[in-house]
């Protein structure tokens, strides 16, 4: 019901079967209604995909790995929740994005934590966030924050990687950690 606009707060009740904790729900005020959702999302056409795997190279957005297209997931730039379907026609290719399912669930989660997305509800502040445009961002979900998200694959590079976890083990760091390490070096 969000999706298609119409306004539902959430609250807890306690279950008179259970004693617990449960959802409960209620309509918000009509003036709140978000028109231009009614029907909710739209499904991608095949075809649109494939623009997206040619336009981008087959390249997961956030770690710019090469991947098989069934493994890629079509991602509005900007949040649903904040610009609904309003600026995202299929022609616009450049609002769209392709990410695997990995990166899918971390951008629904921190982009569900931001303010941006919970009351704002600003595209410009959408679009200066690493979950749009990761190749040029100011913030993360609204916080000062530098991401760098690496994958290593293949037998080389799994063996590198596996020398820098030894490595972090020695130091009792993270892999992470190690690089960042590095990094003020």
């Amino acid at each position: 019901m969000r999706e298609q606009g119409i306004p539902i707060h959430t609250y807890a009740v306690k279950s008179t079967a259970t004693g617990r904790d449960i959802a409960a729900y209620q309509f918000g005020d009509p003036e709140d209604i978000k028109f231009g959702r009614i029907g909710g999302r739209k499904s991608f056409p095949k075809k649109f995909k494939a623009r997206l795997v040619e336009r981008y190279e087959s390249q997961d957005a956030f770690t710019g790995e090469t991947l098989h297209p069934r493994y890629l997931q079509i991602d509005h730039r900007i949040p649903y929740e904040v610009a609904g379907e309003k600026g995202h026609e299929l022609d616009e290719i450049e609002e769209f994005m392709l990410i695997d399912s990995s990166g899918q669930r971390a951008k629904s989660w921190s982009c569900e934590q931001c303010e941006n997305w919970r009351f704002i509800k600003d595209e410009a502040i959408c679009r200066k966030c690493f979950w749009a445009f990761p190749e040029n961002y100011e913030h993360v979900a609204g916080e000062p924050v530098r991401r760098v998200d690496i994958e290593w694959r293949g037998r080389t590079e799994v063996a590198a990687f596996e020398r820098l976890r030894k490595r972090a083990e020695a130091d009792d760091l993270t892999v992470a950690a190690l690089l960042k390490k590095i990094s003020h070096t």
